[in-house]
């Protein structure tokens, strides 16, 4: 019979150590493997695909920003070009002592605020009442939501500008807010993120004798957090970049907002030539908010369908 002494149980044990340093190789039970040639090729294209694809995007605003730096000319005789021949601010400088763009910028923050805020409450109200409350013609009232959903808003412009005059409401901030305080897109995307919510949920708080109301601020809003952030930066991008609606509403130049101003300037109403630079600056500045906006909350915007229960 014989015997393993000690000496030949580290011998063994030692063996893939000494074979691991010998090779330079780790030794593992189980061994990668090697990815076929063929799919490599395959990820490398899709990747420039994607880069191409990004490419087509971003290059519009690139140019953008590269033409709000240039001179007439230069933005004239090279439109397509990245880089200016001459760097110049000379638009930036013209948007804040020849045109009012404080003014448009303070009235478009204005009527974005409250618009934002008034979405969210209004579409979260009307979402919970249409997935949670049951009264006659609930079904009939939610496709009509739909329905509008499928009508292009250009066909309800001019609707909307008698309903305005008749009203009194036209060449007024409450001309140009409320009829943006409620829409069919919002409250569909909280009924459906509110049906995702367990009525469990919502039961001990009734029993506790809290109305409807409060079961909903208190308990089922705060659950609805990431389809509220959704609503809230869908609405602040939908209301500050809204011009249809902003030109039917209002004639005071004074009501102008940084869409209806920006189109003014690409419209020649104030100076000569084609100020290319001039529009340029414009448009950079006014999608600065958005832009910081959605780089703030893109991380929630796609986790909007995680889990009702995560709260």
């Amino acid at each position: 019979m014989s015997t393993i002494g000690p000496g030949s149980a580290t011998s063994t044990l030692a063996a893939p150590v000494a074979a691991e340093v010998t090779t330079g190789t780790p030794i593992s039970p189980r061994r990668r493997r090697a990815v076929p040639a063929r799919v490599r090729t395959g990820i490398l294209l899709s990747y420039l695909l994607l880069v191409a694809l990004a490419l087509v995007y971003i290059y519009p605003f690139l140019i953008s920003v590269a033409g709000s730096f240039k001179t007439n000319a230069d933005a004239t005789q090279n439109p397509l070009s990245l880089l200016p021949q001459v760097w110049s601010f000379a638009a930036y400088e013209r948007l804040f002592t020849d045109v009012p763009m404080l003014r448009w910028a303070g009235n478009s923050a204005l009527i974005t605020v409250i618009v934002t805020l008034g979405r969210v409450f209004f579409d979260s109200l009307a979402g919970y009442a249409l997935s949670r409350l049951d009264f006659p013609g609930r079904g009939v009232i939610f496709a009509g939501f739909l329905a509008v959903l499928a009508v292009p808003n250009v066909v309800l412009l001019i609707p909307r500008f008698l309903i305005l005059k008749e009203l009194g409401l036209y060449n007024s901030y409450a001309g140009m807010v409320i009829p943006l305080l409620i829409d069919a897109a919002g409250i569909f995307i909280m009924k459906q993120f509110f049906e995702s919510i367990p009525v469990s949920v919502e039961e001990a708080a009734r029993i506790d004798g809290a109305g409807i109301f409060r079961t909903f601020w208190t308990i089922v809003l705060p659950m609805a957090r990431p389809a509220l952030v959704t609503l809230f930066i869908l609405s602040f991008q939908g209301s500050w970049n809204e011009f249809a609606h902003f030109v039917i509403s209002r004639q005071d130049p004074d009501l102008n907002t940084l869409t209806t101003g920006v189109a003014s300037l690409v419209s020649g109403q104030l100076g000569e030539g084609n100020q290319y630079p001039l529009r340029l600056a414009a448009a950079v500045l006014m999608s600065i908010p958005v832009a910081v906006l959605f780089f703030m909350f893109q991380r929630r915007i796609m986790n909007t369908t995680g889990g009702a229960e995560k709260g």
